[in-house]
């Protein structure tokens, strides 16, 4: 069987955050080294945290929708 190629559509939505300036120096510096916008190493930090963190909170109020 030949496998079929498929284009997906993400959606994406824009929201502002304000860390600080030393964070964003490091994230720039990392995202440069790595060769990715820093959108998406903060993407990829973000999905990489929720799917990780210790859950103290019940079921369901927070990570994987």
């Amino acid at each position: 069987m030949i496998a079929v190629f498929e284009v997906r559509k993400e959606e994406y939505v824009n929201k502002t955050f304000r860390p600080k300036k030393e964070l964003v120096d490091e994230l720039a510096k990392c995202a440069s080294e790595n060769g990715i916008s820093v959108n998406e190493l903060v993407s990829q930090c973000c999905r990489y945290s929720l799917d990780n963190m210790e859950v103290k909170h019940p079921a369901g109020a927070c990570g994987a929708l």
